[in-house]
């Protein structure tokens, strides 16, 4: 089993040269090694920082769009309104026009046709007057030929109205 236990002379010279390793290290590698791993550490604690603040600006981003959102919408909704409104208003003063328009077509229809129909039963009474008396004349110049028949006629006259 001596094979497998050290010697006191490689125990000692071990632990020697590994404190020397050590002073060496630490004389020499530990401060840069400190100094990077500290310098690393920063890097990250900065880049995590910039990382926090990145997503601070992002969500106030967020927030700003969709208050932008909100605005356009509500702006849309105001002009889509307006436009309805104006619409209607426009259809109702049109449809306003209109019906003046066809009232007053109407009332001058009607007009005519009235002028119209008073012409016709003017135009009938006078040719029913003109037939009237010409069939008058006719029959008058027929019984007035007539002498007996004429003093008859001014007998019968005279006492109807004596009647009355």
């Amino acid at each position: 089993m001596d094979i497998v236990t050290p010697g006191v002379g490689l125990i000692f010279w071990t632990a020697l040269l590994f404190l020397l390793v050590l002073v060496v290290l630490r004389r020499f590698a530990y401060k840069p090694i400190l100094e990077a791993v500290k310098a690393r550490e920063d890097s990250i604690k900065e880049a995590l920082s910039s990382s926090s603040k990145a997503k601070d600006e992002v969500e106030v981003l967020k927030k700003e769009i969709e208050d932008m959102k909100k605005e356009a919408r509500a702006e849309r909704e105001t002009i889509i309104k307006d436009a309805k409104e104006a619409a209607d208003k426009l259809l109702s003063e049109k449809q306003e026009v209109a019906k003046k328009e066809y009232d007053r077509i109407v009332a001058s229809a009607q007009e005519d046709i009235q002028n119209e129909k008073n012409a016709a039963l003017a135009e009938v009474k006078n040719q029913v007057a003109k037939f009237s008396v010409e069939i008058a004349e006719k029959l008058l110049r027929k019984e007035l030929s007539d002498e007996d028949y004429q003093k008859k006629l001014i007998n019968e006259l005279l006492d109807d109205t004596k009647l009355n």
